[in-house]
């Protein structure tokens, strides 16, 4: 099957831009049946805003290691129900 180079409009920004036959070949190798239907600006620019994968901030928690008492931070809302440990002592600790 050969490809021809197509001009799609952004559904973000209005702008035309270019679907290559290359970018036709890898999206059909890749068994992806949707054309883009974003500019590569766009869609860069939406990766970037997405850089954790959900498009959410991670939101930090500030601790004190059960085991040492150093300071340290977690990604989840500690309850109390058990130890929260820092990164040096989780990796020993989490070996027992």
């Amino acid at each position: 099957m050969s490809f021809v180079d197509r001009t799609l409009t952004c559904r973000d920004c209005g702008r035309e831009f270019l679907f290559t036959s290359g970018e036709q070949e890898f999206y059909q190798s890749r068994g992806l049946q949707n054309e883009p239907r974003r500019c590569p600006e766009c869609r860069a620019a939406r990766r970037q805003a997405d850089g954790n994968g959900g498009g959410r901030a991670r939101v930090m928690h500030d601790v004190v290691c059960s085991n040492c008492g150093k300071p340290t931070q977690v990604p989840f809302l500690p309850t109390g129900a058990r130890p929260v440990y820092c990164l040096d002592c989780f990796q020993t600790v989490g070996r027992r």
